[in-house]
């Protein structure tokens, strides 16, 4: 549809606006283009899946400096490994799998993003999806952002300048201002899910901080100096100051002695008693030793 010289003055303009490249060869040929470009520019290429299979593709795929994206739509697991263990003996290894396929469009039946999980199991590859669903559905903005939930990142979508053309993949491209709104919807996701981390955000530590929010270790009555501490002299309650003793260190108290007074609904601390180390032994916090206030 587009001759060669268009496609370099349509490549060069490309790199003018900074926009990275991604290109879909469906024929050995086309690949040879984009590998003798030799200017680094095309940040990934694509093999279709209806050429999964193709080892003059595959073959002409391992010369290439970037990243191999593979249609795996349609295809058995027998067919992706022929293709992943091709690209890898052929010295290939930046290799990512792309859940999806197109059926004019594509039903939500049909997609099964549970089989991108099984993917990534089996290749440990990063994995991709696909979108071919209605452009006109109320649900396809959310529908093309579901796999980021679940760690997926990468999104593949049709857009057109004329919605409803007839036209090749028409059935599926959304419009410009759809494709910003699953940007915009794919963007808050990311911030949503966060990374795969215990780490806790300003926000949430300020939820969890001891005596404001979570509950801190407190007398049930005031306590005299030089009290042995059992397990029925504290309760827990909400203080209006952060308390740095923790829930669970409740047995560290427990056969301690006061060095001083501890008021009624005071916060408990190692300041004032007499500490000493020792293994408790966790059957006294059984619920029918004492009741919890």
């Amino acid at each position: 549809m587009i001759k060669k010289s268009d496609w370099l003055e349509l490549h060069s303009e490309l790199i003018k606006e900074d926009i990275e490249i991604i290109y879909l060869c469906n024929d050995v040929s086309s690949l040879k283009w984009v590998n003798n470009l030799n200017d680094n520019s095309v940040k990934a290429i694509e093999i279709h899946a209806t050429g999964i299979n193709d080892v003059f593709l595959l073959g002409e795929a391992c010369n290439f400096k970037g990243t191999v994206i593979l249609g795996a739509g349609g295809s058995t697991l027998d067919e992706v490994s022929f293709a992943v263990d091709f690209l890898k003996k052929g010295g290939q290894s930046d290799i990512l799998l792309m859940h999806g396929f197109q059926s004019y469009p594509t039903d939500y039946k049909d997609i099964v993003f549970s089989k991108m999980r099984m993917l990534e199991n089996i290749f440990k590859l990063p994995i991709g999806y696909a979108d071919h669903t209605d452009p006109k559905d109320k649900l396809n903005s959310f529908v093309s952002c579901l796999p980021q939930s679940m760690g997926f990142n990468i999104l593949e979508k049709h857009f057109t300048l004329k919605p409803g053309e007839k036209r090749i993949d028409g059935q599926a491209a959304v419009s410009l201002e759809q494709m910003k709104e699953i940007q915009d919807l794919m963007q808050k996701v990311h911030l949503c899910r966060g990374e795969d981390s215990l780490y806790m955000s300003d926000a949430e530590l300020k939820y969890g901080d001891i005596g404001p929010m979570k509950k801190a270790i407190v007398a049930r009555e005031r306590i005299e100096k030089g009290t042995e501490l059992s397990i029925n002299h504290f309760s827990y309650k909400r203080t209006n100051e952060s308390i740095p003793v923790s829930q669970k260190d409740i047995n560290l108290f427990i056969g301690c002695t006061t060095n001083s007074v501890i008021e009624k609904d005071e916060a408990v601390s190692f300041k004032k008693i007499d500490y000493k180390h020792k293994i408790s032994d966790f059957s006294q916090f059984n619920s029918n030793s004492t009741k919890q206030q």
